[in-house]
C-alpha cells in the first residue's frame, strides 16, 4: 500500500503539460523536463504568437475591406490629393512586443497550473537510459544548461518533444532577412516586400497576415494551389482573396535557394526564375524533435521521417513508453497533441479510456477569411472513402453576412445517403473557428442533419447558414450533391 506511480514527461508542451495535469489530478508522482519554457512552440513561437499577430491583422482588414460599404468615413489630415492613401498604419514593433509579452505570461500560467497541480517542473532536456529494468520501470537523464546530470526513475515516460522549423540546406535563416517562423517575432519594422516559401497554413497565414499589416507580400508555392491540404473550394476562395487583396501568388514554383544581397534577399526557384524582396520567411514544414533521446537505443520504434510511431492509445514499441504531439506526426495541432498526452496517462494509470478519433477533430487556419473543418473531407468523399451527400451554401445570401459586408466564404456539410448523419463540415468565413463548433457535436454525437435543422438559430445569424445547408440536406434525394 502507499505505492505512488512515477511519471516523467519529457517536453512541456500542449502534449506535456495537459498529460502533467491530468496524471497529478489522478494522484501520480509527475515531473515535467523541459528546456524552453511550459507552452512549448504552440504557446512561444507558434499558435499563440502567430494568433496574437493575426488579430491585429484582422482588424486592419476588417477596416480596410469594410469601412466604406459599412458608411465609414474615416477623417485625418491627409492632404486631399493623396486622399486614397491608408490612414491606418501598424507598429510592428510594438505589435511584437505584444506578441511576445501574452506568449511568456501564458507559459508562466501554465507553469503555475502544473505546479499547483502537484508535479514538478525541471528545466533541462530529457533522455532515456537504456531498456527497461526488470521491474519495469525506465531511467530518464535530465542535462540542465550548466551542465549537471540528474537520473530519474519512471514507471511510465511520455516523449512530447514537438518539432522544428525545416531548413532547406541553400535558404538557411539569419534572422534577420532570412527567417523561420520562430524569429518573425524579433522584427522592428514592417518588411517592405516580404517573399513567403510555402503555402500550407503556416505560410498561408503569415502571407495573410503580413499582407493585411501593409506588406508587398509574394507566396511561393511548389503546388497547383494555395493549402494544398485543405478543402478544394476553400482554398480556392482564399488565393481569390489573396489575389484580390493585391498578393502575388506563385503557384507550381518551388524555390531552390534563398541568399542575402546587401539589404536584400534573393530567392532563386527552381526553373531559374529569381525574386527579389526584402525578407524572406520560409515555412517549409517541420521536422519531428526524436533525436538524441535516446530512443532507439530504448526500444523505441521510429518512422523514416523521424516521427515516433504510436497505436491509437500513444503507445509506442516499448513497454512503458509513450508518445504525444508534433513528435508522433499523427496531426500537428495542440488539441490533439493534448488529447493524446491526456489518453496516454489515463491509458497507463487504468482509467477509462476511448482510443484517439481523428474522424472527430475540428481544426482551423487563420486566414482571413478562416478556413475551420471538421470530421470526413472532400477529399474522402471523392475518393471513395465514404459515400457522402453535399451542399455547399455562399454566405453572400446570408443576412448577417450582408450587414456586416462579408462578400466571401460559405458553409458546407457532409452527411450519410440513407440517415442523414453529418460526417464533415467546413466553414469559410471570419471566426470560423467559433462557427466550426456545432457541426463538430454533430459529427461527434452522431446527430442528423433533421436534428440540427430544427434546433432554433438567432435572426439574423452567421449560423442561420448552419442550419439552411442542413434543411437543404433534408430535402435532397439521396445521391444529390452541391
Amino acid at each position: 500500500m502507499g505505492y505512488v506511480t512515477r511519471i516523467v514527461i519529457i517536453g512541456g508542451g500542449p502534449g506535456g503539460y495537459e498529460a502533467a495535469l491530468t496524471a497529478a489530478q489522478l494522484g501520480a508522482e509527475v515531473t515535467v523536463v523541459d528546456c524552453d519554457g511550459l507552452g512549448g512552440a504552440s504557446v512561444l513561437t507558434d499558435c499563440v504568437p502567430s494568433k496574437t499577430l493575426i488579430a491585429t491583422a484582422e482588424v486592419m482588414t476588417t477596416f480596410d475591406s469594410s469601412y466604406e460599404e459599412l458608411g465609414i468615413i474615416v477623417a485625418d489630415d491627409t492632404p486631399h490629393i493623396e486622399q486614397a492613401a491608408r490612414v491606418v498604419g501598424v507598429d510592428l514593433g510594438k505589435v511584437n512586443r505584444r506578441v511576445k509579452r501574452l506568449a511568456l505570461a501564458q507559459s508562466h500560467d501554465i507553469t503555475a497550473s502544473v505546479t499547483r497541480a502537484g508535479a514538478r517542473v525541471m528545466r533541462g532536456r530529457g533522455r532515456l537510459e537504456g531498456m527497461q529494468a526488470l521491474d519495469g520501470s525506465r531511467k530518464v537523464v535530465v542535462t540542465a544548461a550548466d551542465g549537471t546530470e540528474e537520473t530519474l526513475t519512471a514507471d511510465a515516460v511520455l516523449i512530447a518533444t514537438g518539432g522544428h522549423p525545416r531548413e532547406l540546406p541553400d535558404a538557411q535563416p539569419d534572422g534577420e532577412r532570412i527567417l523561420n517562423w520562430t524569429q518573425v517575432y524579433d522584427l522592428t519594422e514592417l518588411p517592405e516586400e516580404l517573399i513567403v516559401v510555402g503555402s500550407g497554413v503556416t505560410g498561408a497565414e503569415f502571407a495573410g497576415a503580413y499582407q493585411a499589416l501593409g506588406s508587398k507580400v509574394t507566396l511561393v508555392s511548389s503546388r497547383d494551389r494555395v493549402l494544398p491540404g485543405e478543402d478544394p473550394d476553400a482554398a480556392a476562395v482564399l488565393e481569390d482573396v489573396f489575389r484580390r487583396r493585391g498578393m502575388n501568388v506563385m503557384a507550381r514554383s518551388r524555390a531552390q535557394s534563398a541568399k542575402r544581397v546587401g539589404d536584400r534577399v534573393e530567392v532563386t526557384l527552381a526553373d531559374g526564375r529569381v525574386i527579389t524582396g526584402t525578407h524572406c520567411l520560409m515555412a517549409v514544414g517541420a521536422i519531428p524533435n526524436s533525436a538524441g533521446l535516446g530512443l532507439e537505443e530504448a526500444g523505441v520504434k521510429l518512422r523514416d521521417s523521424g516521427h515516433i510511431w504510436t497505436d491509437k492509445v500513444s503507445r509506442t514499441s516499448a513497454p512503458g513508453v509513450y508518445a504525444a504531439g508534433d513528435v508522433t506526426g499523427v496531426f500537428a495541432l495542440a488539441s490533439v497533441a493534448a488529447m493524446q498526452g491526456r489518453i496516454a496517462v489515463y491509458h497507463f494509470l487504468g482509467d477509462a479510456v476511448a482510443p484517439l478519433d481523428l474522424k472527430t477533430v475540428s481544426s482551423n487556419v487563420f486566414t482571413d477569411p478562416e478556413i475551420a473543418t471538421v470530421g470526413y473531407s472532400q477529399a474522402d468523399v471523392d475518393a471513395g472513402k465514404i459515400d457522402a451527400r453535399v451542399v455547399k451554401l455562399p454566405l453572400l445570401r446570408n443576412p448577417r453576412a450582408k450587414m456586416q459586408g462579408i462578400r466571401d466564404g460559405f458553409v458546407k456539410i457532409f452527411c450519410r445517403p440513407g440517415t442523414g448523419i453529418v460526417v464533415g463540415g467546413v466553414v469559410v468565413a471570419p471566426r470560423a473557428s467559433e462557427l466550426i463548433h456545432p457541426i463538430s457535436i454533430a459529427v461527434d454525437n452522431n446527430l442528423t442533419v433533421e436534428q440540427i435543422a430544427k434546433a432554433f438559430t438567432v435572426y439574423p445569424s452567421l449560423s442561420g447558414s448552419i442550419a439552411e445547408v442542413a434543411r437543404q440536406l433534408q430535402t435532397r434525394k439521396a445521391g444529390g450533391a452541391g
